[in-house]
């Protein structure tokens, strides 16, 4: 039995699980980072990071469900349109799905005959695929990509949180930084196994984005505490 196990149905809710673990962990690490430089004590930070952890989630949720949204109702709004299309003027959209299977290769009349038998079964569906390139796996599902990505922000900033409660207090800075970065890495690499892309080149490309980032804010941070100070 010849079995192939392909990913692109996960691309949704995968897309949106890296990108809120990504920022979680990246946003918070670099929130208590810069907050860290300022000189303030374990209880401002822990603090400061927990209102950063609640308030990254909800942003993400609501970001990330607007934006589907917007994805969800622009398919939607071409799906009705086929639909009215295939009602009033179903010989165009026949001919339309054959010269659609000529362009890949298909010949005339085999292409004809599959347009015919797909319209036959579900004619929608068969140009919302091959004409739309909407399908039950890529299509937008914005309730799912919300809670993945306030799920997923809230497991990689609560990371950072826990390194702050476990290190020593003179150790803080450099222990938050390094662990951020290993963090960052693993789920680089998590995010590419499950996607089956390249973990060295996922796992580079976010630690150095990551490290930029909290480099950045940790030098605001230290500016921003020595002018106070």
């Amino acid at each position: 039995m010849h079995v192939e196990r392909h990913r692109i149905a996960r691309v949704g809710w995968l897309r949106a699980a890296v990108l809120g673990a990504n920022d979680g962990l990246i946003s918070t690490g670099s929130l208590i980072l810069g907050v860290a430089a300022a000189s303030a004590d374990r209880g401002s930070i822990l603090l400061t990071g927990l209102a950063g952890v609640v308030a990254g989630a909800m942003s993400m949720a609501a970001g990330e469900y607007v934006s589907v949204s917007s994805q969800s109702d622009a398919e939607s709004a071409d799906l009705a349109r086929e639909r009215s299309e295939l009602a009033r003027q179903p010989q165009a959209e026949h001919q339309e799905l054959t010269d659609i299977y000529v362009r890949r290769g298909v010949s005339p009349d085999i292409a004809r005959i599959v347009s015919e038998q797909l319209m036959a079964k579900d004619a929608l569906a068969a140009h919302a695929q091959d004409e739309l390139g909407v399908s039950e796996a890529t299509t937008a599902r914005p309730i799912q990509a919300a809670m993945a990505s306030a799920a997923s922000f809230a497991v990689g900033a609560v990371l950072p949180l826990l390194i702050v409660l476990l290190s020593p207090a003179r150790l803080l800075t450099p222990t938050v930084a390094v662990t951020s970065l290993v963090f960052l890495a693993a789920l680089g690499a998590a995010g590419a196994k499950t996607g089956g892309s390249s973990m060295l080149k996922s796992m580079l490309r976010v630690t150095f984005w990551g490290a930029l980032a909290m480099g950045i804010t940790a030098g605001v941070g230290a500016l921003f505490g020595a002018s106070v100070a």
